[in-house]
């Protein structure tokens, strides 16, 4: 699984408009974040914010309100939001093989047993990404994550 830059500011943005109005120390809760102060106290280029902060809204993900006093929600509470929500909402799917999704990879022959393999790498990625929440991040305890797996 790739990671990308995008990826990431999205799930930190949306862990800041979790953690309340954007400031990430979570004394503002219910307060609305404004791109600007996210994309300062995250340290992401605005513009760049921008548009993941649309795909987040178009998703389903945030609610945005216009004029002086606006800013972005949730629209779930953070501990019905999952970390593969967000994923999904920016990046489409979770896993590629060479820019497909991993149950459309195709093989023959000696190599047939890959897809398998690809689809598998997906499921134990989605298992892990379906079953952590803003919450459980915002918990420093993230539920799907063993504490004896090896940290690589």
């Amino acid at each position: 699984m790739f990671v990308s830059a995008r990826s990431d500011y999205a799930l930190r943005a949306m862990l800041a408009v979790a953690a309340g109005g954007g400031g990430g120390d979570g004394d503002r809760a219910g307060e609305l974040a404004k791109a600007a102060s996210l994309a300062e106290v995250q340290n992401i280029p605005l513009s760049f914010l921008q548009g993941i902060l649309l795909d987040l809204r178009r998703a389903g993900l945030l609610h945005s309100h216009r004029g002086a006093d606006g800013g972005y929600a949730l629209t779930r509470p953070a501990d019905e939001i999952t970390v593969g929500d967000v994923l999904r909402a920016v990046g489409g799917s979770l896993t590629t093989v060479r820019g497909l999704p991993a149950e459309r990879a195709g093989y023959h022959g000696v190599a047939a047993g890959l897809t398998d393999v690809w689809l598998a790498v997906h499921g134990a990625i989605a298992t892990v990404v379906d079953s952590t929440t803003l919450a459980d991040l915002l918990t420093h305890a993230p539920s799907a994550v063993s504490t004896d797996a090896p940290l690589a």
